[in-house]
């Protein structure tokens, strides 16, 4: 039985590509990529022969019984577009469907955007929470932010360019203004890093930007903790408007706004 090798490879600068990947990427008998054509720039770029077979969001079901086949004739390597396999990208299904069926899997280290700009943000690193990215729906986004006001830990996450404006919006809508950086095309010809506030950033970011963006925000003060009362509205408006059941509702807002249950109650009563 052959060995799953999950490979990282560079975000942007292709001198970040390990001496071990190159070689891992060399010897193995199958790679299988998320972007093949994006792969095989890399292979080209670095004189790699190996067969490819594409591996993405859309088929990575389909493809898995094909890759454990292959995993039972010689080494797989699992490569995502950039950056390291299975977070934020195709990987976690094949990787626990390699370790369910005995096969041994190997991590070959690389640079992941969410830790790179961590690093460099200035921003408290000790802890931090992962958001990966948010929901693209306005109202589902607002929500997943909705349950991290209270953290106190940094949060990290990655947007699409095209949404930047309206992420920044509602980050600033359901978090405050805090200390954030924009992170973007990193290790990259044009990469920018911006420091600064989410308002400051809202104001800098008003056209469409190109490039993938992650951002990093301050976690919650001590201060920032208890929700203003048009926070908590708009909190039971969202469940109601989903359906939720009203003694959860209470009890999820009561946990995260820092008001009283008694008048997160009184107040959940106006929402049918």
């Amino acid at each position: 039985m052959g060995t799953l090798y999950v490979v990282g490879t560079p975000i942007g600068n292709l001198e970040d590509l390990s001496s071990r990947a190159l070689r891992v990427l060399r010897e193995v008998s199958l790679v299988a990529a998320e972007d093949t054509r994006k792969t095989g720039a890399l292979f080209s770029r670095f004189d790699i022969h190996t067969s490819l077979t594409s591996y993405f969001e859309h088929n990575k079901l389909t493809k898995l019984e094909a890759i454990l086949e292959a995993l039972e004739r010689g080494d797989v390597a699992l490569v995502s577009e950039a950056g390291l396999p299975g977070l934020s990208d195709p990987g976690y299904e094949l990787i626990h469907a390699a370790i369910g069926a005995g096969v041994p899997v190997v991590p070959i280290p690389g640079p992941v955007a969410a830790t790179v700009a961590l690093v460099v943000s200035g921003l408290p690193t000790d802890s931090f929470t992962f958001l990966g990215f948010l929901p693209r729906r306005a109202s589902e986004r607002r929500r997943a932010l909705q349950e991290v006001a209270a953290e106190r830990r940094t949060l990290v996450l990655y947007e699409a360019p095209h949404r930047l404006a309206d992420c920044l919006e509602d980050i600033e809508s359901m978090l405050g203004d805090r200390p954030m950086v924009v992170a973007r095309e990193l290790t990259k010809l044009h990469e920018e890093i911006y420091r600064g506030t989410v308002h400051d950033a809202r104001e800098h970011f008003t056209r469409g930007v190109r490039g993938e963006v992650t951002l990093v925000v301050g976690g919650a003060t001590k201060e920032a903790v208890t929700w203003d009362e048009e926070r908590v509205r708009l909190a039971l408006n969202e469940a109601a408007h989903h359906g939720m059941d009203r003694k959860e509702v209470v009890r999820q807002v009561t946990q995260r706004s820092g008001w009283p249950r008694r008048d997160v109650y009184r107040l959940a009563l106006e929402f049918k």
